[in-house]
Parts: C-alpha cells; sequence; structure tokens
C-alpha cells in the first residue's frame, strides 16, 4: 500500500474541524480514514453517521471510520496530525504503534515544534510538515462546513523527507485542496506562525473579533509581533519578508472583520490556548538565540495568567 494506490489507509488524529474536514474529503476520493480522537461521543457520532460535509459543492454525509487510538492497527500509509499544539506529544505517542520505516507523519498544525515532536516517534525522512490556510467550523458532533479558498503547503521536515511531499501534495489535491509544494517548508512554517501571533493573543486577551484590534493600537502590537517573529526567525537562518506578512495582517483585519482567533474561541469554551506553539515558541526561542522579544513575551504571560484564572 501507498499514497499512490487507490484506496490508502490514513489515520486523521484529533477530530476537530480541520479533522473532520480531511477525513470526509479523503474519503470521498477512496482512502481509508479513520479518525482518532479521546473523545469517545465525538467518535460514536462519526462511526454510527459518518461525517455531515457542507462546503461549496453543497452538503453530504461521507462515512468515515472513528476510533480510540489504541483501537486502531496498521499498516497505515499516513498519520495526519490534527490536534491542538498543547496536546501534540500525547496524540504522537497515542499512536506510536502505528510507525513503521515507510509510515508517512504530516503536521498541518498552527505554530512550531509539531514536525520535531513527529520525528521523535515516526522516522525523520518520512516526516512532513506544512500550513493549511482555509476556513472550516463544527456545525456539530460529526458536522463540519467550509467555503472558499483551501491552501495547503508542505515539505519534507527533512531533505530525504521532501521526496515523499509530491505524493502528499497530488493526494490532497485530489481531495479538493490546493496543495502546494514548499521548497523551504521552514520559511512558510514561521511565516504563518508570524501572521497567528500577530492576531491570536491580542484577540484572547481582549476578547475582541479582528475589527477590535483593527486600531492604531491593536495594530502597532500586531506589528512589534512580527518584526520580533521575524528577528527570530532570521537568527534561525530562515529569511521572512516582514512587508508580505504585515500586509497579511492588513488584509485579514479588513476582510475578516468578524473573525474570532482561534484563541479567543477557546477562551470562550474554557480551553487552554496553544499559546506555547505560537507567541510563546517565538518568545522561547527568542530567549534561546538571544533575540529581545519582549512583546511576545508579555502576551504569552497575560494569556498565561488569564488561563490560571480560569482554570
Amino acid at each position: 500500500m501507498s499514497l499512490e494506490s487507490a484506496a490508502p489507509r490514513i489515520v486523521i488524529v484529533g477530530a476537530g474541524a480541520m479533522g473532520c474536514l480531511f477525513a470526509a474529503r479523503l474519503a470521498e476520493q477512496g482512502a481509508q480514514v479513520t479518525l482518532v480522537d479521546v473523545d469517545r461521543a465525538r467518535l460514536a457520532a462519526i462511526a454510527a453517521g459518518g461525517i455531515a460535509l457542507t462546503d461549496d459543492q453543497g452538503s453530504r454525509t461521507v462515512p468515515v471510520g472513528a476510533s480510540l487510538a489504541a483501537e486502531v492497527s496498521g499498516p497505515v500509509d499516513l498519520v495526519l496530525l490534527f490536534t491542538k499544539g498543547l496536546h501534540s506529544a500525547a496524540a504522537i505517542a497515542s499512536v506510536k504503534h502505528l510507525a513503521q520505516p515507510d509510515t508517512l507523519a504530516l503536521t498541518l498544525q498552527n505554530g512550531v515544534g509539531n514536525a520535531e515532536l513527529l520525528a521523535e516517534v515516526f522516522a525523520p525522512e518520512c516526516v512532513l510538515m506544512g500550513t493549511a490556510h482555509l476556513p472550516a467550523d463544527l456545525t456539530g458532533p460529526a458536522a463540519v462546513e467550509t467555503h472558499g479558498f483551501a491552501y495547503v503547503t508542505l515539505g519534507g521536515f527533512s531533505s530525504a523527507a521532501h521526496n515523499h511531499a509530491d505524493a502528499s501534495a497530488r493526494l490532497l489535491t485530489k481531495a479538493g485542496f490546493d496543495a502546494k509544494i514548499a521548497e523551504d517548508i521552514s520559511a512558510t512554517v514561521w511565516d504563518k506562525l508570524a501572521f497567528n501571533a500577530a492576531l491570536n493573543a491580542v484577540g484572547m486577551i481582549c476578547e475582541v473579533p479582528n475589527a477590535g484590534v483593527d486600531n492604531a493600537h491593536g495594530r502597532r502590537i500586531a506589528t512589534k509581533v512580527v518584526q520580533e517573529t521575524v528577528a527570530v526567525a532570521t537568527a534561525r537562518g530562515i529569511a521572512l519578508d516582514e512587508a508580505k506578512i504585515l500586509a497579511t495582517v492588513d488584509s485579514a483585519l479588513r476582510e475578516h472583520a468578524h473573525h474570532k482567533a482561534s484563541m479567543l474561541q477557546d477562551r470562550e469554551h474554557g480551553r487552554r490556548t496553544e499559546i506555547d506553539t505560537i507567541t510563546g515558541a517565538v518568545a522561547r526561542e527568542g530567549a534561546r538565540l538571544g533575540v529581545a522579544t519582549p512583546v511576545c513575551d508579555t502576551l504569552t504571560d497575560l494569556v498565561r495568567v488569564i488561563e490560571l484564572a480560569s482554570a
């Protein structure tokens, strides 16, 4: 079996909006997909009735397998990680029994550090990483909705792993995603990290959608965060286009005024945030490399204070 077969075996870890969307679209194209999660009620709903998918093509229900990690057996062609960053280590450990020398593992999560965790369990030459830019919302325990763009960019965690990028991109393209390969995937991942860092923590702390950040004060904070992230990336040997990132932030503030950052949604639902893999990751890397990140440091501390107060 391989990703090039008519029915590749795929395990998706994390049955949130992104996990359900990718599971449904891949299953529609003939892949044997199993969703793994710790939410037994959601798994039961998916196993019993499939995933109700709504997108620009209409609404339909797609049968998808669903089970606890321990109940899944190999061999598996691809493990796709879609949990929150704070759950990555535990999620990867739960599927380590699926790691064979040729099992591919892909992370399209927000933040940084997830590919490194995958490479501790799966063969580094089989680990892929990337970014996913697309809207996806759960509309029920086994229902997901998406409309508009669906951009995915991926590449290899190592030069050897990059050899598997073509097959993975073709698989995702077949499933309706606009999948591209980046020669420097680290730059792509850090580019998105800078964007997420610019808006997520501020929205969560102030409890406002993008419109609430679209003012001189909010934009000044976002700009400083982008500048700090670019400086840290540069110290790591990763070249980022600061002007391009700021233009993306500006576009998000203007065109998606009512969007709530994922961290704000986490706060509203009483969940822990991904602060440690986003703004916290910039601050941590800055400290390691001797690059000052005062704004990222402060935003990270404020989010942690809020989380402790509501724990």
